[in-house]
């Protein structure tokens, strides 16, 4: 997910050095004068940054509607991208939780006809993208049955010792959204609002189930041009099809990934336990890069005693960024609607100004 030169200048700047450090007056107002800036350069979208429990910087930038000029604010709701896949990691471990699966078991005990080159995997292994499975297996919102993607994810996996080497997959998060709709009974999206979401606060969030202001949900822009809205595109009854399902996807706004974020904090969604796997360093993204995948989260040591927990997500249109940093008690979100460069640099320029 990540690259290699961001991970360095992750490690550049310093956050083990700036343990429960508030962010200092002076700091926020240069903060405010790079997002004037980048304000100026056509930024759109909203950023949330808090320390602790107390928010320090909320606002929007640009337009949710540049036909209509109407602004982007923290409540607009944005295609949320591969955040998703934190959600769909702590149904997994929810379910553990409640007895009814284990990230051992194999993916067999849920799967009839897996190929026997393919017997070892585990659902541990499609958590940390270790399995073997391509990044996809068609666009986002093709058509497609459960048992036509099942079929195809099975014929596209590398037949590799499970947990080997890291290959970023949404096919394997999509067999999670699967197994979640096996095991819990019910579907992919009312698991997770029943489990995550309504517990957390989180009114904003989901595929269809909110009850959302349309007015709210945010256009997106490619080069100037109207993508649409994400949950304006061809979906399933219950949802986006098994090529987004799971592994992409989820709309939400940054107050919602905020409670989120204070909510994991806690010990009522997810147990010690669970969080100790959830941000467990799992495996390399690569063969000597200092990041690592965790369970729907990236893990990357900043030279210190603090790790960062981070995850990304776009489609080159809608683009999502989730910082937390819990020693220093730094949260950065963002969300944008015309994703650019600048964009996807955004967070760790935030965090040289805010902790620098």
């Amino acid at each position: 997910m990540r690259n290699y030169i961001l991970v360095i200048l992750i490690m550049a700047i310093g956050l083990c050095r700036a343990q429960s450090t508030k962010p200092s007056a002076a700091n926020l107002e240069k903060l405010d004068e790079y997002m004037a800036k980048l304000d100026s350069k056509g930024f759109s979208g909203t950023i949330l940054i808090a320390h602790g429990d107390s928010i320090l910087h909320a606002d929007g930038y640009g337009y949710r509607n540049l036909e209509q000029k109407k602004s982007n604010t923290v409540t607009t709701i944005f295609g949320t991208g591969s955040l998703t896949k934190q959600f769909t990691a702590a149904a997994i471990l929810k379910l553990e939780m409640q007895g009814k699966l284990l990230v051992q078991d194999k993916i067999s005990k849920y799967f009839s006809k897996v190929p026997a080159a393919l017997s070892g995997i585990e659902i541990h292994h499609l958590l940390t993208h270790s399995a073997g499975f391509p990044v996809a297996i068609g666009s986002d919102y093709d058509k497609i049955s459960e048992e036509e993607y099942i079929t195809k994810a099975f014929a596209s996996a590398k037949h590799i010792e499970p947990g080997s080497e890291h290959e970023y997959s949404n096919v394997g998060y999509a067999l999670l959204s699967i197994i979640i709709e096996k095991v819990s009974g019910e579907n992919y999206e009312t698991f997770l609002r029943e489990n995550l979401f309504n517990p957390a606060g989180m009114k904003n969030t989901g595929y269809l189930l909110p009850n959302w202001d349309e007015q709210n949900i945010a256009y997106g822009y490619s080069k100037k041009k109207v993508w649409g809205k994400p949950n304006e595109k061809p979906w399933d009854s219950d949802g986006p099809y098994l090529h987004l399902k799971g592994n992409g996807g989820i709309l939400s706004t940054v107050e919602d990934l905020f409670a989120w974020h204070l909510a994991l904090l806690g010990d009522e969604i997810l147990s010690k336990e669970a969080k100790s796997k959830y941000y467990g360093k799992h495996i390399e993204e690569a063969p000597g890069d200092p990041s690592y995948y965790g369970y729907g989260w990236v893990i990357i040591p900043t030279g210190g005693e603090t790790d960062l927990i981070t995850h990304n997500g776009g489609n080159g249109v809608f683009f999502a960024d989730f910082w937390r940093l819990l020693e220093e008690e730094l949260t950065i979100i963002l969300m944008s609607n015309k994703a650019n460069d600048f964009t996807v640099d955004l967070a760790v320029n935030v965090a040289r100004i805010l902790l620098n």
